[in-house]
């Protein structure tokens, strides 16, 4: 079972988390620099739950979003 969510799809994203040195020149200094950065993944808020799905109670992850929307009907 993957870890998308079985209505919209939502899985997990790609970025960066940026380090970031120095005084910024709003507040005197010469400006903030980039030292250094890490790849990070960002997870969606997923819940495991037993849904309807083709006429069928199935156990799916289901992102937050859709279960407050309500386009899930449980099982």
């Amino acid at each position: 079972m993957l870890k998308k969510c079985a209505i919209c799809g939502k899985g997990d994203l790609v970025g960066r988390v940026v380090s970031r040195k120095g005084l910024a020149k709003q507040k005197g200094g010469t400006g903030s620099k980039i030292c250094r950065s890490s790849k990070h993944e960002f997870l969606p808020n997923l819940q495991k739950m037993r849904i309807l799905v083709n006429n069928h109670p199935r156990r799916v992850y289901v992102c937050t979003k859709c279960i407050k929307k309500g386009e899930i009907l449980r099982a």
